[in-house]
């Protein structure tokens, strides 16, 4: 697969139909692959913790969930095709899958939320197919029996949608034990899905506005991860943009 690289990360430089196909593929070859997806704040979290930025360099299929990663990769001449949101690439793997056949197991958010995600997924996919769901409130000692239950449920793909870098560390962690083809972390797409949550409307994220609209919703708790981590992001882009311009 194609990459461009953003700060020593390769990011797969795929369109949202090649992601699928991609997806499509692990599950067939029934190996264990993991996505994951990047954006400013991944950045930042990359920039403060080793063992997340270890994590999202060794995964399977790392694609550009924010605006900003597809603009950056332009502005320093490794440009990706287009954003493949976490929250995109979902909904069309879940079509693609309810056609297929796949099962799909669901973990993270609040019980209500995360088996209102299911009800939505069931209506809106017919045939689809659930082979289990769990909200995503478990301590670090109910990790493994977590793993044993996803594993038990026999699942060919998992949504994880816990926050980060705690869902990259613990598919990494426990992707062999529970033998799931494929993972990926969906961030708050269960809250969207839920209806708990609306999403920006489409214009705001062709614009890259898409954080200041989730911003607006949850102002307290978000301003500060989206403070530090979009003025990270910028200043990080154009100190390699210099340090290109010096090194030519």
């Amino acid at each position: 697969m194609r990459e461009a690289v953003l700060f020593n990360c390769g990011i797969h430089a795929l369109t949202m139909e090649e992601s699928v196909s991609a997806v499509e593929g692990f599950v067939s070859e029934k190996g264990m692959r993991r996505a994951v997806f990047l954006n400013a704040g991944k950045f930042a979290g990359m920039e403060k913790n080793p063992a997340l930025a270890e994590a999202v360099r060794k995964a399977d299929l790392r694609l550009a969930d924010g605006q900003s990663v597809v603009w950056a990769c332009r502005f320093l001449g490794q440009p990706v095709p287009e954003r493949v949101a976490g929250i995109d690439l979902m909904g069309r793997v879940l079509e693609v899958g309810a056609k297929k056949g796949f099962s799909f197991f669901f973990l993270g958010a609040r019980e209500g939320v995360v088996k209102k995600t299911v009800d939505a997924c069931k209506e809106k996919y017919p045939g689809i197919r659930v082979a289990g769901y769990r909200n995503g409130y478990f301590s670090p000692e109910e990790e493994d029996g977590v793993a044993e239950t996803i594993r038990g449920s026999g699942a060919d793909i998992l949504f994880v949608a816990i926050t980060s870098p705690r869902k990259e560390l613990f598919v990494e962690k426990y992707l062999a034990k529970m033998r799931v083809p494929f993972a990926m972390g969906v961030g708050g797409s269960f809250d969207v899905v839920a209806g708990v949550t609306v999403r920006a409307p489409v214009f705001m994220q062709k614009m890259g506005l898409e954080w200041f609209f989730r911003f607006l919703q949850e102002p307290r708790k978000l301003w500060r991860r989206y403070l530090f981590g979009n003025v990270f992001f910028i200043l990080k882009t154009f100190k390699y943009r210099l340090a290109r311009g010096r090194g030519k």
